[in-house]
């Protein structure tokens, strides 16, 4: 089968406001097999754009999501998963068994009684960010205001970091998944941060405290190094995708007014936008067959996550936003042992963060056309860098 255009792993968002997918991925589902594509830095490897094929390429033991591998895709300097020998921690980058180490020692606290617990410490950072919103007048910039400092401090309660910090963490993260930082930057952006964790969990080992880092250190599974990677992957993952979710899912509510109180409007919201549609990269480590396609041994993956969850196939009227529907099988938060681990406190915060603000701003609307606001088309993370509104 021929390679597609070298730059086609990038399609761009068309129509409702560039908020669906790439209308190529309908076409890339249609296909039969799966569709050879070259990255950016000449490598090939495989689309996977059904569902069902998606969930396949996640859960089949003999694809790796390990960089350690020969044939490990890249997508870019921020689309790379560090090496394990670079961040010990980082194990999103693991395969079983030591992936499965790192989870077991992590699942405890992402129970839902565990996020539960969180609620109160959500809901009062909800309504401080709404108060200094109100308190500024009648405009503001939905991203900086709502959608960034909303999971950074929540993350910021989870492990033990003092409030003040927040801006290090926004201003760093924001370097580590944004296409266009240079190699310098995000290598800075890397150091800063890990050597602030670096100090925390020292600062924990001497005076422990009720909070994820504490309760690791006690417990003895992992090393303080793998702690570091854990707190940075924590943050990075737990704050900038659920920002981009807030962001993305008000202005999809605000477009669509009739869903804002309907029960399944976060499951609706995370499979519609797909924020992280290409994050879950994958090399085989023998010959496989997905999809009636053979993949050979050393040949990298892409699972579409938006592709799958606009499959026909698997929803009815994919391409509406419907917040009625049963959309719990989606793939947003990835599928089989990689699944996100953070789901249930990514949930709570999106219930809390959605019902508040168009309960206490219920005149709420967009200060521009959808078709202006900045689009994130420079980071691996689907989003928004700013969201004006009014009220």
């Amino acid at each position: 089968m021929p390679i597609n255009d070298p730059i086609s792993i990038q399609f761009p968002r068309r129509g409702r406001g560039q908020l669906s997918p790439p209308d190529e991925y309908a076409t890339l589902r249609e296909r039969p097999g799966l569709v050879r594509s070259a990255l950016p830095n000449g490598s090939t490897v495989w689309l996977v754009a059904r569902h069902e094929d998606v969930r396949t390429v996640l859960t089949d033991p003999r694809i790796s999501a390990s960089p350690l591998h020969p044939g490990f895709p890249t997508i870019g300097r921020n689309g790379t998963v560090p090496p394990p020998d670079q961040i010990p921690g980082w194990f999103v980058a693991y395969d079983p068994p030591e992936h499965t180490r790192f989870r077991k020692a992590l699942i405890p606290e992402f129970t839902v009684r565990r996020v539960a617990e969180l609620r109160p410490a959500i809901q009062r950072i909800v309504d401080s960010c709404i108060d200094a919103m109100l308190a500024g007048g009648t405009t503001a910039d939905l991203v900086s205001a709502y959608a960034l400092p909303v999971p950074s401090l929540v993350i910021c309660e989870l492990l033990g970091v003092p409030r003040s910090d927040r801006e290090l963490f926004e201003s760093r993260t924001r370097v580590l998944v944004t296409f266009t930082s240079s190699d310098d930057e995000r290598e800075a952006a890397t150091k800063d941060l890990l050597l602030y964790i670096a100090k925390l969990i020292a600062m924990k080992q001497r005076f422990p405290g009720r909070d994820l880092i504490s309760r690791l250190l006690k417990a003895g599974v992992l090393t303080p190094k793998e702690i570091s990677g854990v707190a940075l992957l924590l943050l990075i993952a737990g704050h900038e995708t659920t920002a981009n979710n807030i962001a993305l899912g008000a202005v999809m509510l605000l477009l669509n007014r009739q869903w804002i109180h309907t029960p399944g409007v976060v499951e609706e919201v995370l499979r519609y936008l797909s924020v992280a549609d290409r994050v879950a990269l994958r090399v085989a480590l023998e010959d496989v067959e997905i999809g009636g396609q053979l993949i050979r041994a050393g040949e990298g993956i892409v699972p579409l996550g938006a592709a799958a969850n606009h499959d026909e196939g698997t929803f009815d009227r994919a391409c509406e936003f419907d917040p009625s529907r049963s959309a719990r099988h989606h793939v947003a938060f990835g599928y089989g042992v990689h699944q996100c681990l953070g789901q249930n406190l990514v949930r709570i915060e999106m219930e809390t963060v959605f019902e508040c603000l168009f309960r206490r701003i219920p005149t709420l609307e967009l200060d521009t056309a959808v078709e202006d606001l900045p689009f994130k088309y420079d980071g691996v993370l689907f989003g928004l860098h700013a969201l004006p509104v009014r009220w």
